[in-house]
C-alpha cells in the first residue's frame, strides 16, 4: 500500500491505496464521490471526466498515484454550497441531459474548457466535448448549455460574481 495525499473538491485527502488503483476507483470507492461515473473503463466514453489542476482528464485512464499532491475536482465540487455552478444551471435550463449518465463527465469537460477559454465558439465547445459520448441526445442542447454557462460566467465575472 502507498500513502496518497491530494486535494479533492478543495479538501485535503489522505488514503492508503494499492499502487494499481485507478483514480476513478478511489473517487467512487473510499471517497464515495459517485458523481464520477464509470462507463467504458477504456477512456472512450468520458463519463469519468474530472479536473486535475483545472484540466479535464478521464479518471479511468490514470492511476490515483498520478494525482499525488494535485488538486482534483469532481462534479460534486462544482457547486458552492447550495449555489449550483452555472454549468449545472445551464444543463437544466437547456435540457442538456436525458438519462444523466454522461452529464457529470460532460460538465467536467466543459468546466475544463471554460477554465482555459471563457469565451468558446461553438466549434471550440464541440471539440472539447469530442471525447464524451451521450447516447440519448444529439448534443445540440449540451452545446447550448455550455454556451449559456459561458455567457453567464462572463457576465457574472464582469459583475464580480462567479
Amino acid at each position: 500500500m502507498t500513502m496518497l495525499k491530494l486535494t479533492v473538491n478543495g479538501k485535503p485527502v489522505q488514503s492508503d491505496i494499492a499502487p494499481t488503483t485507478l483514480l476513478v476507483d478511489l473517487l467512487r470507492g473510499p471517497l464515495a464521490l459517485t458523481g464520477t461515473h464509470t462507463g467504458c473503463d477504456t477512456a472512450q466514453c468520458g463519463a469519468c471526466t474530472v479536473l486535475i489542476d483545472g484540466r479535464s482528464v478521464k479518471s479511468c485512464s490514470i492511476l490515483a498515484l498520478q494525482a499525488q499532491g494535485r488538486s482534483v475536482t469532481t462534479v460534486e465540487g462544482l457547486a458552492k454550497g447550495d449555489q449550483m455552478h452555472p454549468l449545472q444551471e445551464a444543463f437544466m435550463a437547456c435540457h442538456g441531459l436525458q438519462c444523466g449518465f454522461c452529464t457529470p463527465g460532460m460538465m467536467m469537460a466543459a468546466a475544463g474548457l471554460l477554465a482555459a477559454n471563457p469565451k468558446p465558439s461553438e466549434a471550440d465547445i464541440v471539440h472539447a466535448l469530442d471525447g464524451n459520448i451521450c447516447r440519448c441526445t444529439g448534443y445540440v442542447n449540451i452545446v447550448a448549455a455550455v454556451q449559456q454557462a459561458a455567457d453567464v460566467m462572463a457576465n457574472g465575472a464582469k459583475a464580480g460574481v462567479q
